[in-house]
């Protein structure tokens, strides 16, 4: 049986499976006896990529000997910085219920709009942050080793920010998720008010699950060095037809 290599983001680990990335993600969501239940956010790791790291884990001959096992977990620290951003092949999204959405990456192209910007990161760290900086220049920005605070790697996505993406003081917002919209203004605000301060941390943690209907162009990587690498999130159209049956279950999630 095929070994599949997978990186998790909600923990961060990496871990070895038989099972193809859409079981996988069922089996996480889902538990083996559907007793358990949780989104899951990960990537699959390129073949080439992962028959070359399996063999630093002598340990696993568990793995090749023709039993099915469902995960194996082989690190549960510093494994995104560790993985080259190539070898990230395909992310894969799975609801409560174990509906797998796949993305593949795709060209970034730099939206000149909005003017602020609202970003939750996923792995190392978890917190949401407003933003001036559009999605390549963040992650540039918090991998960068002369701010006296870095990360040696980064994965987020963007969140809507609807009408205050482009003034703090919009009306008519009601539809945001978001457990305190006044302090979400806060924070724009203050990045309206201080012309050289481009983040604003607005949640130390992410504690609850991810609307996915709350993504907005999709999910980011980026490291070191100015790699970057970017999972776009299908148009809406797809997802209301194509992604059916994902789409549905993922707006019967609650909560932020």
């Amino acid at each position: 049986m095929t070994i599949h290599l997978y990186l998790s983001l909600i923990p961060e680990a990496l871990v070895a499976s038989h099972l193809p990335p859409e079981e996988y993600g069922a089996y996480l969501s889902l538990g083996p006896k559907k007793r358990s239940h949780g989104q899951a956010i990960f990537f699959k790791l390129a073949d080439s990529y992962a028959q070359k790291k399996l063999e630093e884990f002598p340990g696993i001959a568990e793995l090749r000997d023709g039993r099915l096992r469902r995960s194996a977990y082989l690190g549960i620290h510093k494994i995104l910085e560790q993985t080259p951003l190539d070898a990230l092949e395909t992310l894969h999204l799975t609801t409560n219920d174990g509906h797998v959405l796949t993305l593949h990456p795709g060209e970034y192209i730099p939206d000149p709009g909005p003017r602020y910007h609202l970003y939750q990161e996923f792995c190392p760290v978890t917190p949401r942050v407003a933003s001036t900086l559009e999605p390549r220049e963040f992650a540039a920005t918090i991998t960068d080793t002369s701010k006296p605070v870095s990360l040696p790697a980064v994965a987020f996505a963007e969140l809507t920010l609807d009408r205050l993406g482009d003034d703090p003081e919009a009306n008519g917002v009601d539809n945001l998720p978001y457990r305190s919209i006044e302090h979400l203004r806060d924070c724009l605000r203050e990045l309206r008010a201080k012309q050289t301060k481009s983040t604003k941390l607005v949640v130390r943690y992410l504690e609850q699950d991810v609307l996915f209907r709350t993504i907005l162009g999709g999910f980011y990587v980026g490291s070191q060095g100015g790699a970057f690498r970017f999972f776009p999130m299908p148009s809406r159209d797809e997802l209301e037809t194509t992604h059916y049956a994902w789409w549905r279950s993922a707006l019967r999630s609650t909560g932020l």
